[in-house]
């Protein structure tokens, strides 16, 4: 199912994930472990789906549908949280743009 909407400029590019991150899911949450800085970083239950699919190799675009497909969410809502999450995880150094 194709999902109408405009995605921000930093959900069309396609990002690689730290091979320093370890993932694992704790209750609701997913939490990361950067190994290289011995932080961890808890992501909500659609942060965490959005991680889960970046790790199985899908592109941001691609995992925003499936997203829009799994939870009850505003597309437009979606694209802000997901590139403000993105940002963030680039930031500390979490996720690299490809």
């Amino acid at each position: 199912m194709q999902h109408k909407g405009v995605i921000d400029v930093e959900l069309t590019g396609s990002f690689t994930l730290s091979e320093d991150v370890v993932a694992r899911e704790v209750g609701e949450e997913t939490m990361l472990l950067d190994l290289a800085s011995g932080t961890y970083f808890g992501l909500n239950p659609v942060g965490g789906r959005f991680w889960q699919l970046l790790e199985e190799g899908r592109s941001a675009a691609e995992a925003r549908d499936c997203l829009l497909d799994e939870f009850e969410v505003e597309a437009d809502i979606l694209d802000a949280d997901l590139s403000s999450l993105l940002d963030e995880l680039s930031a500390k150094g979490l996720v690299a743009a490809a």
